[in-house]
């Protein structure tokens, strides 16, 4: 194996197309200090045998602390027990550090395998080196090298000095997934003592020496500013030491403690310019959707021609709200600018974002923003945002003090970015047999990406081309996609476009099912019969997927009396997922008792982090489909906390199954894939027990 320069290291990574830094040759360090070996960006050995693992994705509750150093950990060879891991925040070394489009560990995969390896090969060689005798009778296993002919041994730490003098192997060989010891086992997680024994410290906890705290007051309308305020109140709070404008938008009261700053802002008297948009409204916003579905649209994919088919006709309308993301933990970012430099410490999905978008904001380079990631009490897409971030640098700035800002959650949920609300207009063609020869959607929203600034692709949203997948076998196939626009600040919520494509079509899947006649699930199988891809999906995995739900959920065989099922599947983030709930209806409104999920991710890394991704999953789409739904009025966000933006209670959880398929592929995303197919199975469920169509969420209003 020859040696591998930094330069070539980071470009065979990108090469690779995983767009990451997969190992970092440290130049200058034949002799690292104290004989740390440190063979690139994720790992570090030291003389004690001490393993850790930098982690550059944040931690959201879905695990990545515990799962990204798995995947390296089994390629080096570790002992477990002696793994540690290392947050890295805002960096160069590690490519794109974005978590998000449940695609960390599908993105790393390779990476981290190969970072492991690495080191495992150079480990190997070292000890070989110690004892005079061939490479190919020393093996690495559980944190050391074993000399097989005379059974030395010499663990990781002892041969670290000597490893980091070693050259880093270019192509370094990958385990089978037969020869597996640490991933697909049920290790527990890293991040769960301290989780429960209360010192993991989430954004909210983050306190530095004399720092204050802020609150602060923006315009109740979107896209409105500050015209003027009065601060006279706000200054006689105890403990109010600072108020000013900051933006355009908001004016920030700074005070020795949280209730002294909302107080201050309690009795500020600002003056609002009210803007453009101060008429806005829900209702006439999709009024607008649905006048625009005759637009033109953009073609996301087709097959034969929809206008030739003949047989029975039907259609249908849908519609999807405006949603807010609500996490447990309100927003929040603390902040130190010290002139020269500003360090930033945020429950962040994005710290490199954040660091340059606070650098630009308080006139620093890039270089000189620190950006530090602590534990994120939620983010399901809102904290892909870094006005935290930015809003707590200028109050720092501003106050000339380390300081942190605190959302309400009435701030939270009524200054947010919010997943758009959209229409769509679905139609087919049954055959005399009852089997769909034609099926066309058309879907109608604003774009998150292109608000935002991204370019169009071929005159359409990329995004939502890759979410509104299709992977039925329908000879005349027709997915359009009509982009709208709307001042309502858009955000990527946890599975973005899927969510609204899967409701739409999966719920008009059954419609088509009870038309012909035919078993929701038969009506599936038919049309994923042949092993084929179609728009670059598998129908195959699909069937499989559904057939494991349908077998662990009993489909077909009696229910409890008065117990309905529903049935959905679709396919997002580069995983197949199906999902059947089971449901009573109590006062006319649904009770859900049991959903059971069934996921093809290919390998999994740890099954117990699968089945709380597919748990976590099915609560939070449960909550939306339920009684999710933010309503605009006079430009204002009417719903302000968890009385009028209810999530699940304990009480109304159903029980939740995670089942998911054995394989070796390289595994793909699973924090959003469990989403899209709750809300049409739900809804299916619904007209199994009452033979009314559910074609606009929430389901109770």
């Amino acid at each position: 194996m020859s040696p591998l320069s930094r330069r070539e290291f980071i470009a065979a990574g990108v090469a690779a197309g995983a767009g990451l830094v997969i190992g970092f040759y440290w130049p200058h360090r034949s002799s690292p200090s104290g004989g740390t070996f440190a063979p690139n960006a994720y790992l570090k050995i030291t003389p004690d045998g001490k393993i850790t693992v930098a982690v550059a994705r944040s931690e959201m509750g879905q695990g990545v602390r515990t799962s990204l150093p798995m995947i390296l950990a089994e390629e080096l060879e570790a002992d477990w027990k002696h793994v540690n891991i290392e947050q890295i925040g805002a960096s160069t070394l590690y490519g794109d550090q974005t978590t998000g489009g449940s695609a960390s560990v599908r993105t790393l995969w390779d990476p981290m395998r190969k970072a492991g390896a690495a080191a495992r090969e150079m480990l190997v060689s070292a000890a070989a080196l110690e004892w005079g005798v061939a490479r190919t009778s020393c093996k690495a296993e559980n944190g050391a090298v074993v000399h097989t002919t005379s059974n030395r041994r010499l663990t990781y730490g002892e041969l670290a000095g000597k490893a980091a003098t070693l050259p880093i192997p270019t192509d370094p060989p990958l385990k089978q997934s037969k020869e597996y010891k640490i991933v697909g086992t049920a290790v527990p997680r890293i991040d769960t003592p301290s989780k429960v024994d209360g010192t993991a410290v989430y954004g909210i906890d983050f306190r530095l020496p004399n720092m204050k705290y802020a609150a602060l007051a923006r315009c109740p309308v979107i896209g409105g500013k500050v015209a003027g305020f009065d601060d006279k109140e706000s200054k006689k709070i105890s403990g109010v030491s600072y108020v000013g404008k900051i933006s355009d938008a908001a004016v920030a009261v700074v005070a020795d403690s949280v209730w002294g700053a909302m107080e201050g802002r309690r009795v500020l008297n600002v003056q609002w310019d009210e803007g453009p948009n101060k008429e806005l409204s829900s209702t006439g916003m999709m009024d607008g959707l649905k006048k625009s579905a005759s637009g033109k649209a953009a073609v996301l994919y087709t097959a034969g021609d929809v206008s030739k088919a003949s047989g029975r006709r039907f259609a249908a309308e849908y519609q999807l709200p405006f949603m807010a993301h609500a996490p447990m933990e309100p927003g929040n970012c603390t902040a130190h600018f010290q002139g020269s430099s500003c360090e930033i410490w945020a429950p962040t999905q994005v710290p490199q974002d954040v660091r340059d978008s606070v650098a630009a904001a308080v006139g620093l380079d890039s270089d000189q923003v620190k950006v530090n990631v602590t534990l994120i009490g939620g983010g399901f897409g809102r904290r892909l945002e870094h006005d935290y971030g930015v809003e707590a640098a200028l109050v720092s700035k501003a106050a000339n003090t380390p300081v942190k800002v605190i959302w309400t959650r009435e701030d939270d949920m009524r200054f947010s970015t919010y997943r758009p609300a959209s229409y769509h207009r679905l139609s087919a063609t049954l055959d005399g047999q009852g089997w769909p020869v034609a099926f066309s959607h058309r879907v109608v929203m604003p774009s998150i990406n292109i608000q935002k600034g991204f370019p169009a692709e071929d005159g359409t949203d990329s995004e939502v081309k890759e979410e509104a997948s299709f992977v039925y076998a329908i000879p005349n196939t027709l997915i359009e996609y009509v982009m709208t626009e709307t001042p309502v600040p858009l955000g990527w919520m946890r599975s973005v476009n899927a969510l609204q494509v899967a409701f739409a079509s999966e719920s008009f899947m059954d419609e088509l099912a009870a038309a012909g006649g035919k078993d929701p699930l038969a009506l599936r199988l038919h049309l994923l019969a042949k092993d084929e891809d179609l728009n670059g999906w598998s129908s195959a995995r699909m069937r499989g997927v559904l057939q494991l739900a349908a077998e662990k959920a009993g489909w077909g065989k009696a229910l409890a009396p008065g117990h309905y099922h529903g049935i959905a599947c679709f396919a997002s983030f580069h995983t197949y997922m199906a999902e059947v709930v089971e449901i009573s209806m109590e006062n006319d409104q649904p009770r859900v008792h049991r959903v059971v999920g069934a996921m093809d991710c290919g390998q999994v890394i740890n099954p117990n982090i699968l089945e709380q991704q597919i748990q976590g999953g099915v609560i939070f789409a449960l909550t939306n489909a339920l009684r999710g739904q933010i309503t605009i009025e006079k430009g204002r966000v009417v719903q302000g906390n968890f009385d009028d933006y209810q999530p699940i209670r304990m009480n109304e959880a159903p029980v939740v199954e995670a089942h998911f398929v054995q394989s070796a592929e390289s595994p793909t995303g699973a924090g959003e894939p469990p989403v899209p197919p709750l809300a049409p199975a739900l809804c299916n469920a619904i007209f199994a027990a009452t033979k009314k169509r559910v074609r606009a969420l929430p389901v109770v209003s």
